[in-house]
């Protein structure tokens, strides 16, 4: 692109010096007009018949309706204005008192027309070409509401591929399709094979839905549209409808071509025809959306792919066959995906000699492409604040718990009976979650404060697990509750540093029995319950599917779940009362405890120092954890 020579005062943009310049002009203008206007006198025609007799008048002017000049007024000379009268003797007074005088045309109407039509036309070009132009040479002109806003990628300037694109295995392998169709059309068409017209990815955000659109344009080298579906929805009405068309109608001219409308809920969410109707903005737009879609055909190479986090709440109109036919889940990633995704992230990135990216894998289930695309920036700003050649395993492991917890707050005050009660807070954790047999390891335990937490006890999970046994969750909750019991037992008083522990064990508690099943008493069942989010488009109020004499026996089932996992995470600590203090005293010295140190208090011996098994073909493989990362705060 060719660089406008700028030729502005440093740090001033030229438009606005040309308006600090149309401004000024205006001022000096209205200032001089102003001014002549406040010199002139008016005389009524006696009086200045009276000083033509005396000789006061020194000239004259006389047009068609005034008559002006000069006169002397207490020894200056002023300008005067009369109102001419029909008035034969006048000129034979002027010559007998020797005053020079003149006939003029007047003018003076023509001349303030002229003046104010030339700064209206002044300042509607300054506007113009200040405001109007720019945007139109961007493409957002204010003028062109119904044009589209969607963004276009040359195929010459694709810069995005499949080897940017880790951890999806599985979705790449479905987009195949796409771009050997694009490739290849007739290859498919022989065959009488018809490509999908829409493709929708969903999945949790951050999982790289976006990423992998962009890599499929760039593979088929096509054409790619891109645009937010709010963009479409404007205060006027059928303004989202026309950029709808016009988008299609840039992406026929531009065949083959792939159109990607993100966060496709803005405008896909179900129809609604309850309070105010069904006729707003949003509903004319994806009904335009639909008649795009079933008005061109495969053959013409245009590809519609949508993402959504929420795909539950989409029309079914818009997924149905013949529209959205495919749908490719974009999942979390799991170990070997983490560990690809870390590797293309730090290519962009000088790493140490020490960095084990599969270990950095293993300890970040849960994570998605973009926590882990932050975790190697933060690594790296961390590298960069200590002034270090290349970025450590230390400094991705900060940036991980960076991640999780928030960074540290070693700025705020904390008194030492509080310090003390969140030491045993967080040893209480730690201490249950050693003793439980299905809880996962923990890797270290802090009282530094992190984001909102005071403290937090980071338990992760040996690998990715997508199922969750009944005796796993029953010893989640015990650890939850773990650091309460332990101020209990300790302190004989509670604080509210359990709050988040409490609302997380409720809500483990009535999942377990009202989703479940889990329930001993209630048996096998499902009920729906009122936590999910209500959305335009779906039912606007909920109805229970089960009696109040249930819904009781529901809260007395959760209610004894929770009395019973406190009961026994204070057993725990009775039991292990001793450790549990000097997990304390380690903490209030250290602040910071890895797992070899609390095991070391604990008398836990590691796997390396127990006996053999007598079985040497024994399986000695780790155990499955939880495929989240678990990190209990304060």
């Amino acid at each position: 692109m060719k660089q406008r020579n700028n030729k502005s005062l440093p740090g001033v943009p030229y438009r606005q010096i040309l308006l600090w310049i149309l401004a000024f002009v205006l001022v000096v203008s209205i200032y001089s007009k102003m001014g002549q206007s406040q010199v002139v006198k008016e005389l009524d025609y006696s009086d200045f018949k009276a000083k033509v007799a005396s000789g006061d008048i020194l000239s004259v002017t006389m047009s068609p309706d005034t008559i002006t000049g000069t006169f002397k007024d207490d020894g200056k000379e002023s300008k005067f204005q009369t109102v001419k009268v029909e008035d034969n003797a006048l000129v034979q007074e002027l010559v007998a008192a020797k005053v020079p005088f003149k006939a003029q045309a007047d003018k003076s109407w023509i001349y303030s027309v002229l003046f104010n039509i030339g700064m209206v036309l002044l300042f509607v070009f300054a506007w113009w070409f200040l405001f109007i132009r720019p945007q139109r040479n961007d493409g957002r002109s204010a003028l062109n509401f119904a044009k589209s806003k969607a963004k276009m990628q040359d195929p010459s300037k694709q810069e995005v591929t499949f080897k940017d694109v880790a951890g999806c295995d599985e979705a790449k392998e479905e987009m195949q399709d796409i771009i050997k169709f694009l490739k290849n059309p007739k290859k498919f068409q022989t065959l009488g094979a018809k490509l999908p017209k829409g493709v929708l990815l969903y999945g949790a955000p951050g999982t790289g839905k976006t990423l992998l659109a962009k890599a499929v344009a760039g593979e088929a080298k096509v054409s790619f549209f891109s645009a937010s579906a709010s963009e479409f929805v404007e205060m006027f009405v059928g303004v989202g409808a026309a950029r709808v068309r016009d988008l299609f109608n840039n992406a026929k001219n531009n065949a083959p071509a792939i159109i990607f409308i993100d966060e496709l809920d803005a405008v896909g969410r179900r129809r609604f025809a309850g309070i105010g109707g069904g006729h707003d903005e949003r509903e004319q737009t994806l009904n335009q959306l639909l008649i795009e879609l079933d008005g061109f055909e495969s053959k013409q190479g245009i590809i519609l792919m949508g993402s959504t986090n929420r795909p539950d709440v989409l029309d079914p109109a818009l997924t149905r066959p013949g529209r959205f036919d495919r749908h490719v889940n974009v999942p979390a990633p799991d170990m070997q995906g983490r560990k690809e995704i870390l590797e293309v992230h730090a290519k962009k990135v000088k790493m140490g000699k020490d960095v084990n990216l599969e270990v950095i894998a293993k300890s970040t289930p849960g994570f998605v492409g973009a926590d882990l695309a932050n975790v190697i920036n933060e690594a790296a700003i961390l590298a960069a604040r200590a002034d270090k050649p290349a970025v450590e395993t230390s400094d991705i492991e900060e940036a991980v718990e960076r991640v999780m917890a928030g960074p540290q707050r070693k700025s705020r005050v904390i008194s030492e009976r509080e310090k003390r009660v969140i030491a045993a807070h967080e040893a209480g954790h730690t201490v249950v979650a050693k003793r439980c047999k299905h809880s996962d390891p923990v890797h270290k335990v802090s009282i530094i404060p992190r984001g909102p937490a005071l403290g937090y006890t980071m338990q992760l999970p040996l690998e990715d697990k997508y199922l969750t046994t009944k005796s796993e969750i029953l010893d989640r909750l015990t650890i939850l509750l773990g650091g309460r019991a332990a101020e209990e037992i300790l302190f004989d008083e509670i604080t509210t540093g359990a709050h988040d522990d409490l609302s997380r064990t409720t809500a483990y508690a009535r999942k377990m029995v009202a989703e479940l099943g889990m329930s001993d008493k209630l048996g096998p069942i499902s009920v729906q319950t009122d936590q999910n989010e209500v959305f335009l488009g779906m039912d606007l109020s909920r109805h229970k599917n089960y009696s109040e004499e249930l819904a009781r026996e529901i809260d007395n089932e959760v209610s004894l779940l929770v009395k019973d996992s406190y009961r026994k995470a204070k057993n725990i600590l009775n039991e292990n009362k001793a450790a549990l203090e000097k997990l304390i005293e380690r903490l209030l010295e250290k602040e910071v405890v890895d797992s070899d140190e609390i095991d070391e208090i604990l008398g836990i011996k590691k796997e390396a120092d127990k006996e053999p098994l007598k079985d040497e073909n024994a399986s000695d493989k780790e155990n499955s954890g939880e495929g989240k990362t678990e990190a209990v705060n304060a």
